[in-house]
């Protein structure tokens, strides 16, 4: 049995949903389906999604959410007609945004329920659009699927239950159709996964149902092993493992989202990247464990927004929980960090810019200077990190200096250098500014 989840291009349209209808009839296996809502057609175009959150932050601000609805439906219309299909799915569109906006629920779980329209209007549409060419397919709402999640509008988490209700779905013959990135709380609230979510309901649904594969289709033929916006034409990544994809995804990779291949990953279930427009293409497989090739390093990744806050003190080293102080002011001021890189007398906490505007930071630096008694402290802004990272790193000489040497040809200074304890990936910090002349260094180096 394979899971194979589509993304927002793979269902921006009806010739998109025509190409999805063929690749699922392609193979019999592919019995459970979930899907995004429509995103962009063109690149002037807009996310479904994206309208959905002008309707709810114009719902909340007291004002007119007539335009961004009506733009909904005319996205929706223009799918169903030309697929042949009954207006259906544009009446349901409205009586969800109305009967939401009607009811009593906090603001928080209203605008979860307005975003999550644009995925479960798209199960629908593929459900009817399947069973017109003879397949037979049903819409399953993920309350129906057994999807319960945490009470945390915007952020659900999934709730371990979930599993033993998702194993049902092996006995339907039928194909399913499941809308991602939400599911329901177990008082019956619609809750929403974080941003980029459906990716996640992918996952859980291969994990629930024990599935031999999870394919995730996207408008890319594979993962490449740097961003193309850097360098063009770069090498595409025939395997992955899973701790791979997880260090690349996080440090600015946007093939999945960061959260999305847990389930899958603790249920040992290989997930295979493939391109909607060219579904016979060999795409990219992520799986626990390959085999080491050649080159120990299989991708670089990059991401800017990051600031430095420098801590030094003589004899830090000695002073009992001084890290943990520090540490406790970042938490109780709600600031989540990226690194701690540390020196005898000194360390150096890596955040993102966005954790902590400069408001905030005057504040934690008073805090650092009246609690710890520091004899330096200060932040730099513009930084940016670029991580490589391949398993097969730890066990290969020389990485460290033939990376270091790139930035060198490149002119690029280094601020900081650390392994992580995985031994991974290798991180350096440098300056936004020198970002891609850095990555097109590490590129020459590592694959050219």
């Amino acid at each position: 049995m394979k899971v194979a989840k589509f993304g927002g291009s793979s269902v921006a349209s009806a010739e998109q949903l025509r190409k999805v209808a063929n690749i699922i009839m392609e193979d019999p296996e592919r019995r459970a389906i979930v899907v995004s809502a429509p995103g962009k057609r063109n690149k002037e175009d807009i996310k479904v999604t994206d309208l959905l959150i002008e309707i709810g932050e114009a719902y909340c601000s007291g004002e007119s959410y007539d335009e961004p609805l009506a733009q909904v439906l005319a996205r929706f219309r223009d799918i169903t007609s030309e697929l042949g299909l009954t207006d259906q799915v544009l009446a349901e569109i409205k009586q969800d945004v109305e009967k939401t906006i009607a009811s009593d629920y906090s603001d928080a779980f209203k605008i979860d329920a307005i975003k999550a329209i644009g995925e479960d209007s798209s199960a629908k549409v593929l459900s009817e659009y399947l069973k017109t060419l003879g397949v037979e397919a049903t819409y399953l709402n993920p309350k129906d699927a057994g999807i319960i999640v945490s009470d945390q509008p915007g952020n659900a988490q999934l709730l371990e239950e979930s599993f033993e209700h998702l194993l049902k779905i092996r006995d339907r013959n039928e194909i399913v159709v499941i809308p991602g990135f939400f599911g329901y709380s177990k008082e019956g609230k619609l809750v929403t996964f974080s941003r980029g979510g459906s990716d996640i309901t992918g996952s859980i649904v291969a994990a629930g149902v024990q599935a031999d594969l999870y394919e995730n289709f996207t408008d890319v033929d594979s993962v490449y092993c740097v961003n193309p916006n850097i360098v063009e034409n770069p090498k595409e990544i025939t395997s992955l493992t899973y701790k791979e994809m997880r260090e690349l995804s996080y440090a600015g990779f946007s093939v999945f989202h960061d959260e999305a291949l847990i389930p899958a990953f603790k249920a040992s279930i290989p997930v295979c990247i493939k391109n909607t427009n060219n579904p016979n293409g060999l795409g990219t497989i992520i799986v626990s464990q390959k085999e080491t090739g050649e080159n120990p390093v299989v991708g670089i990744a990059s991401d800017t927004g990051f600031l430095s806050l420098y801590v030094s003190k003589y004899l830090m080293n000695r002073e009992l929980g001084f890290g943990r102080k520090l540490l406790h002011i970042l938490e109780d001021e709600g600031i989540s960090f990226e690194h701690t890189p540390s020196g005898i007398d000194d360390m150096s906490v890596i955040i993102r810019e966005s954790q902590l505007p400069k408001d905030k930071e005057a504040r934690v630096i008073e805090r650092i200077k009246n609690e710890l008694d520091p004899d330096t402290v200060y932040t730099e802004r513009g930084l940016a990190l670029i991580m490589i990272v391949g398993e097969g790193m730890n066990s290969t000489v020389g990485i460290a200096e033939k990376a270091t040497s790139a930035f060198s040809k490149a002119n690029v200074n280094l601020e900081m250098m650390n392994q992580g304890s995985s031994e991974v990936s290798m991180m350096f910090g440098i300056k936004a500014a020198g970002v891609d002349a850095a990555v097109k260094a590490l590129y020459h180096v590592f694959f050219e």
